[in-house]
């Protein structure tokens, strides 16, 4: 995930705090996570293309979420600000030039896409932000904590 993505998931949740209908000043956002401010209106851009937020301007304007945050998805961000989920070199899966010990890869990254896809279409900003997220998603990570603590290391 880029820097940007990460960025974009950041500050949707933070919008997602904010009462419906709330609008944010995108210096007000920035300051929140600690994102550079600059930056941050290069990604909000993003975002309303797709329709993620929407915005208004003047004083009294800023940014809020275009839809419910429990409608919109960890994927609908992440795919709006990079694409595909686990793509390899912008190469559609079927399209990857694999070939005898090396065939099977294409499998490997379609199984990745796939966990993915599971973690990030079920998550929404809305759980991320009520710090309540869907059953699989906290036992994924449950799991995976563990083993962490188990070698001693990420």
């Amino acid at each position: 995930m880029s820097a940007k993505a990460e960025y974009a998931v950041r500050a949707m949740v933070q919008l997602a705090t904010v009462g419906e209908g709330a609008l944010v000043k995108t210096d007000d956002l920035a300051k929140a996570q600690g994102i550079p401010a600059q930056f941050l209106v290069d990604i909000l851009s993003d975002l309303r293309t797709d329709r993620l937020v929407r915005s208004h301007r003047g004083r009294d304007g800023g940014y809020a979420l275009a839809r419910p945050a429990a409608s919109i998805s960890i994927a609908d961000v992440l795919r709006c600000i990079d694409g595909p989920l686990a793509s390899v070199r912008d190469i559609g899966l079927g399209d990857l030039p694999y070939s005898g010990p090396t065939a099977a890869l294409t499998d490997v990254w379609r199984a990745l896409r796939a966990s993915m896809r599971a973690v990030l279409e079920q998550t929404t900003l809305a759980d991320v932000a009520a710090g309540e997220l869907p059953s699989d998603v906290a036992r994924l990570a449950s799991d995976y904590l563990g083993q962490e603590t188990e070698r001693g290391h990420g």
